[in-house]
């Protein structure tokens, strides 16, 4: 008799407990919605984060792209008259473009994960291009 009190009241005791330990499936969805607009938003931060960081970068690039622009100016400013006007003309087109970067950086409008993928892309694509032209222009001022 003594063991079946025991036996009873034992697993009354782990009955219990897994009953109060269990939750409600109607909380158990109140939890997961409420981790699923915690994810959200933890994702939209980061890409805004994302946004900044890019932002920051490319204006930095665009910077140097100016800087560079002008030390070059200045070193064909000693060059004959030729050269110089042949320069100045490559420079003028070399400047636009990368105004043109500077002002799609400024413009862009924070928008889906997907568009900023694809802008960013673009983005790097085109300032890829720019280095390579100047680099191209350098390199033609050497030979």
């Amino acid at each position: 008799m003594k063991n079946r009190i025991t036996t009873i009241a034992i697993a009354s005791i782990i009955a219990g407990t897994i009953l109060t330990s269990c939750q409600s499936s109607e909380k158990k969805v109140e939890n997961a919605k409420e981790n699923v607009v915690e994810a959200k938003q933890d994702l939209n931060q980061i890409v805004k984060d994302s946004i900044i960081q890019f932002r920051t970068e490319s204006a930095i690039k665009i910077a140097e792209h100016e800087k560079s622009i002008a030390d070059f100016r200045m070193r064909i400013a000693k060059d004959k008259k030729a050269n110089r006007v042949k320069y100045e003309a490559k420079l003028a087109e070399l400047e636009q473009k990368n105004t043109d970067l500077k002002k799609r950086l400024d413009d862009y409008k924070e928008e889906s994960q997907e568009q900023w993928n694809s802008f960013k892309v673009g983005f790097n694509k085109d300032m890829d291009a720019f280095g390579e032209a100047f680099k191209n222009l350098g390199s033609k001022d050497k030979k």
